[in-house]
C-alpha cells in the first residue's frame, strides 16, 4: 500500500462513524411532529411497569417507536405517522435544557411549527388548591436564582434567608426603576423572558386557550386524598375537590417541603414577578425547559410560543396541622404520594384533551 493510501486512511477512518452518520440520516424521513409531549422522569421502562410521567402518553398514544438522540438521557417516543413524540428529559433544571438542545439539534427531527406540551407532577400549596388539581402555568420563576443566609443567621426581622441578587436584604428592590425584569413593564401577550432567564412568562392566550377548553373537566378524588385534604381545615384551597385552574410556577433543584418554605414560596413569585402572579404550583423543570426552547426559538428551530405548561398536583408543599415537616415527609415519599397516581391521569387526561385539539 503506497504512502498515500497510508494516509488517506489515517484521515478517512476516524470520520468514518460520522460520515455513516450522516448517511443514516439522509435516508431516514424527516420527523415533523405536530405534538411534543415533555415530562420530566419516567420510574423504569417507558411501558408495561409503575408509571412515571412519560408512560401513559406511550401506551395511550401509542407511541411504539423509539428513537435514539445523541446528548438525550432517554430515547424519544414516537406514534408511527410521526405527527406525536413524547420525551422524559429530567430531573432538575439542567438535565431539561441539555436534553431538549439535543432534540432541536438532531437534523432528523423538524420542530418548527410543533406545538409544546410540558408537562408533569408538582407540589401544591393548601392556601392555593389541593391534591389532584390541574393547572395550567402562566409563569415560572427559577428559585434558585438568588442570595441565600442559613435561617439560623439571618436577622431577626427577616421573614426568610431569601433575597435578590441585586439586594443585601429581602426589602430591596431587583433593580432601578424600568429596568427590564420589572414585569409590570412587559408588553402584549407572548412568551417572554427577563435578561436573567429566571422569570418566564407563557403565551398567555394560549395558555387562557387550554384553560377555557379544560376548565370544566372533572378530575379524580378519592377516598384518601379527600381524607388529607380535609386535614387542611381554614386553607382556601383545600375547601373543595381537584379542579382545573392556572397559576405561577416556582422552579428548583431544590425538593423543599414545610409551612415556612412555603411562604418563602408565596413571597418569591410576588416579588419576582412584581405582584403580576401568583403562586400555583412547585417543581424542578421548567425554566430549564422554557430557556432551551427559547434558545431554540432564536435558532429558527422551534417556537416557543406554541408551548403550554400543565403541572398536576401529586402532594402539598407543607404538613397538615399537627405534623411536622419531617414527619410529613416520611408519609409523602417520592413515588408513593397520596396522589402520585391520580395526579399522573389527571396529566394525562387535561393534557391530552389540548393534545387532540393539536392533532386535527
Amino acid at each position: 500500500m503506497s504512502l498515500l493510501s497510508n494516509s488517506f486512511l489515517r484521515v478517512l477512518l476516524p470520520a468514518l462513524p460520522a460520515l455513516l452518520c450522516a448517511s443514516v440520516f439522509s435516508q431516514t424521513q424527516t420527523i415533523r411532529p405536530k405534538v411534543v409531549v415533555v415530562s420530566y422522569f419516567e420510574v423504569g421502562r417507558d411501558t408495561g411497569d409503575r408509571p412515571g410521567e412519560l408512560q401513559f402518553w406511550v401506551e395511550r398514544d401509542h407511541l411504539s417507536r423509539s428513537i435514539d438522540v445523541p446528548g438525550m438521557s432517554r430515547p424519544v417516543r414516537a406514534n408511527a405517522a410521526g405527527t406525536e413524540i413524547a420525551v422524559a428529559v429530567g430531573p432538575g433544571n439542567i438535565n431539561p435544557a441539555v436534553n431538549l438542545m439535543a432534540l432541536g439539534a438532531d437534523p432528523r427531527f423538524d420542530l418548527r411549527q410543533s406545538h409544546w406540551l410540558l408537562n408533569g407532577i408538582a407540589g401544591i400549596s393548601p392556601a392555593d388548591g389541593t391534591i389532584g388539581d390541574a393547572v395550567w402555568t402562566d409563569f415560572v420563576i427559577n428559585g434558585d436564582l438568588a442570595k441565600e443566609i442559613d435561617p439560623r443567621e439571618k436577622p431577626a426581622d427577616w421573614t426568610d434567608g431569601f433575597l435578590s441578587l441585586d439586594g443585601v436584604k429581602p426589602s430591596d428592590p431587583k433593580g432601578g426603576d424600568h429596568w427590564e425584569d420589572d414585569v409590570r413593564q412587559w408588553k402584549g401577550t407572548d412568551a417572554h423572558a427577563n435578561r436573567r432567564g429566571n422569570v418566564i412568562r407563557l403565551n398567555l392566550d394560549l395558555m387562557r386557550w387550554a384553560f377555557n377548553l379544560t376548565r370544566n373537566m372533572q378530575l379524580q378524588e378519592y377516598a384518601q386524598m379527600r381524607a388529607l385534604r380535609e386535614k387542611y381545615k381554614g386553607f382556601a384551597g383545600t375547601a373543595s375537590g381537584p379542579r382545573v385552574q392556572t397559576g405561577a410556577n416556582l422552579a428548583t433543584e431544590i425538593f423543599w417541603h414545610g409551612k415556612l418554605m412555603d411562604a418563602w414560596a408565596h413571597r418569591w413569585v410576588a416579588y419576582e414577578t412584581d405582584g403580576v402572579a401568583h403562586l400555583g404550583t412547585t417543581a424542578m423543570n421548567d425554566t430549564g425547559s422554557l430557556l432551551a426552547l427559547h434558545a431554540l426559538t432564536l435558532q429558527g428551530k422551534a417556537d416557543w410560543n406554541r408551548v403550554l405548561l400543565l403541572r398536576t398536583a401529586s402532594n402539598f408543599d407543607m404538613p397538615p396541622p399537627g405534623m411536622t415537616a419531617a414527619e410529613n415527609l416520611e408519609h409523602e415519599r417520592h413515588g408513593g404520594y397520596t396522589a402520585y397516581f391520580p395526579s399522573l391521569e389527571a396529566a394525562y387526561t387535561v393534557g391530552h384533551r389540548i393534545v387532540a385539539e393539536w392533532l386535527r
